[in-house]
């Protein structure tokens, strides 16, 4: 009976050290300063295409935070969300959850850079993570020290992009279960919404909120602000119709995002929201209380997020061209 005992006490410890050195195998693959030898210049030539794009075009940085979000919640950060549509592939950039999605062309721009200097070495997958570390730090947000060696998925999973991403009307509880399904506890999810402190919201994500009457959550005043930003109850898609979420800092990624929320100038419901569940409540004041607080918890937060579920050497590969597949 006790080597029975002893038998299935090692068997049950080989087993798990099996597990954990395969879980850890994975996650070696990510190192800081992946490239140093195969590419020493990579994180360098990556940072001042980031630095020129954003002098050109500053809403570049938003993007490159968006993509990482994007990118990480389907599957992996794995750059499928960079695959154009072929034949016998379609696209997640097709998705309605990446409509407003733009500037996809300069994250070739970019890899062109990169390819010059070290030719089929750096993956378009480390290309979304670092591009958003630096885009972030454009913005005025925290220095991230993130980790690379990242592969190119070969597959799109433009079907599963419904269900990873949430939407702008989702509740507060499934929004918080899609982030714990990938390891981000619930400040990180609050913080990484706080990345809305940026960029814009089209008028078709928020006229529900306007038309045909005004939500009860939102600020009258501001509701006629945005009114006169959104005219009309169906706008045109294909226009450029929209409303900065912050007035104040719109270019610039701080606590002013859980401010306004506490003034019900929310543009998305999902934001709002924040304000009223009981779980999320009260992040949103400390938030807006301490911009130091919220920096630390959104660094952490994209952290975990740029690491979701790397793939290894055998799942993945280093694309030559960000938009397609190798060809074997």
């Amino acid at each position: 009976m006790t080597l029975n005992k002893h038998h299935c006490c090692s068997t049950f410890i080989f087993l798990l050290l099996t597990l954990l050195s395969q879980f850890y195998s994975v996650e070696s693959e990510l190192q800081l300063n992946y490239y140093a030898e195969s590419c020493p210049n990579a994180e360098e030539t990556i940072k001042q295409q980031v630095i020129k794009l954003y002098n050109k075009h500053g809403n570049t940085a938003v993007s490159w935070v968006r993509n990482l979000f994007h990118d990480c919640m389907v599957k992996s950060c794995d750059a499928s969300l960079l695959l154009r549509r072929v034949k016998g592939m379609e696209s997640e950039q097709e998705s309605d959850r990446s409509f407003g999605m733009r500037n996809f062309k300069y994250i070739n721009t970019i890899k062109e850079a990169v390819e010059k200097e070290c030719p089929m070495t750096v993956s378009c997958a480390d290309i979304v993570a670092l591009s958003a570390r630096d885009g972030i730090l454009m913005l005025g947000g925290p220095r991230i020290e993130m980790r690379s060696g990242r592969k190119d998925s070969k597959q799109s999973y433009l079907t599963e992009v419904q269900n990873a991403i949430p939407n702008h009307n989702d509740t507060i509880d499934l929004v918080l279960a899609r982030f714990q399904s990938i390891g981000i506890d619930t400040p990180g999810a609050v913080a990484l919404l706080g990345a809305h402190s940026v960029g814009r919201v089209h008028c078709v994500n928020l006229v529900h909120r306007l038309y045909p009457t005004v939500d009860p959550t939102l600020d009258p005043e501001h509701a006629e602000y945005l009114k006169r930003r959104c005219p009309t109850p169906d706008p045109d898609p294909k226009a450029v119709l929209y409303s900065r979420n912050d007035l104040e800092t719109p270019m610039i990624l701080d606590n002013m995002f859980y401010k306004n929320l506490l003034k019900h100038k929310g543009l998305l419901m999902v934001d709002q929201q924040l304000t009223s569940h009981p779980l999320t409540s009260p992040l949103v004041e400390k938030m807006a209380a301490d911009n130091g607080y919220f920096l630390d918890q959104f660094a952490r937060a994209v952290l975990l997020l740029s690491e979701n579920n790397p793939l290894n050497e055998d799942q993945g590969e280093i694309r030559k061209d960000c938009r397609y597949v190798n060809l074997v």
